[in-house]
């Protein structure tokens, strides 16, 4: 056993795995992920102790699943029922009885709050401005001041596209790491990244493979090599993230809570694509930067899509009109996972569940992130209207 797995297992002996949570993986699970195609450093993460706000957090396998036929009308979203479906979906995952308590469990006034959106599909398909400026108005219900709220992702330029703009949310910081600026470049006076300013080196993921990229590839990858770095917005600016990714396929795979993370807060991401998609979602969370600072993951399923996905393909969209809640990010994957997954079968685009599907969540189980086993979850519904 190398020295990354001793580790796992004394924490996990140890009880400091997220209140008292000990990682359970059946036989038929811990098969899919018994070979690790490409080495990682994903044993450097393990060595880092946890605290109280780790991963899988207040409430490990506990999922909120709020649906509401109204949140659709005419094609068009409609914000006074999102923010019904987060005010409830709230209260119930917490057992409390009024919204600002609720976000009181996650959030103090004073900390810096990230909100990890999910720009890729521009206004066709993000991370709806309706969920967004609900949790704002929630965050600032709870004592929360807008200036100290950041939307953030990798991408400036995505982010802007998709409507997350200083003028769309005055007082707010829209932030990426792969910076533009008003003249839409992303080099400076000197000719130089601006990205390079904004990644920290002391936080990496290493894995064994690289790919070049070209002049216009690498703004956007920021780097090349080895190494992935981590966003200083993440390392250094934020107390607090939650997590708001669109309910989409990819594939017969999911992009849902730890594909929002896993590529969301590192560079040089292209090379991770073709052999550890999975590897990468999963284990970049188990890093501490996002492992100790996510604490609510709130999964926009009010429209989303089942094929074509992460990209905005119109043909594919569905209004699941659904809000997927909880701390654990692998449990409510794993719920959004036999939603969509479903969705794609009643379509004809597979035949059937594959497990080849659930590799990211059954390593994020094995990592002590959350549950991945669909029994041990305590899933919660609430319909809000007919």
């Amino acid at each position: 056993m190398d020295k990354g797995r001793r580790n796992f297992f004394k924490l996990v002996a140890a009880g400091s795995i997220g209140a008292g949570f000990t990682p359970v993986m059946p036989a038929s699970l811990a098969n899919i992920s018994s070979v690790q195609p490409t080495k990682t450093n994903i044993a450097d993460a393990l060595n880092y102790p946890r605290n109280e706000n780790s991963l899988p957090g207040r409430y490990p396998g506990r999922v909120v699943r709020i649906t509401d036929n109204k949140s659709v009308a005419g094609n068009i979203i409609q914000e006074d029922a999102v923010f019904g479906m987060l005010r409830e979906g709230m209260m119930k995952l917490t057992g409390s009885g009024g919204v600002s308590s609720a976000w009181r469990q996650f959030v103090s006034p004073g900390e810096v709050i990230g909100l990890k959106v999910n720009p890729i599909g521009g206004r066709l398909l993000s991370t709806s401005h309706a969920l967004v400026g609900s949790v704002i108005s929630q965050l600032e219900e709870s004592g929360i001041s807008r200036g100290n709220i950041i939307i953030f992702d990798r991408r400036k330029k995505q982010l802007l596209d998709a409507g997350f703009t200083p003028e769309n949310y005055p007082g707010i910081k829209i932030m990426g790491t792969e910076h533009v600026d008003e003249n839409g470049s992303y080099y400076n006076e000197k000719g130089e990244l601006y990205s390079l300013s904004r990644i920290d080196r002391d936080w990496f993921y290493w894995a064994d493979c690289e790919m070049e990229y070209g002049e216009n590839l690498l703004p956007h990858m920021v780097n090349q090599g080895k190494y992935s770095y981590f966003s200083k917005i993440v390392t250094r600016q934020l107390d607090k993230i939650i997590n708001l990714p669109v309910m989409k396929n990819a594939g017969a795979s999911i992009t849902l809570c730890l594909k929002n993370l896993g590529y969301g807060v590192i560079t040089n991401t292209s090379r991770l694509h073709s052999t550890l998609w999975a590897e990468t979602s999963a284990q970049v969370c188990a890093f501490p930067p996002v492992r100790d600072k996510v604490v609510l993951n709130i999964a926009d399923g009010i429209k989303g899509c089942y094929d074509g996905g992460p990209g905005a393909n119109p043909q594919f969209f569905t209004d699941y009109k659904t809000l997927l809640l909880g701390t654990d990010p692998v449990a409510v994957d794993m719920t959004g996972y036999d939603i969509i997954i479903g969705k794609r079968i009643k379509m004809g685009r597979q035949d059937d569940f594959s497990d080849a599907g659930l590799r990211q969540m059954v390593l994020a189980g094995q990592l002590g992130l959350g549950v991945a086993e669909r029994e041990r979850i305590d899933l919660r519904t609430i319909g809000r209207s007919s």
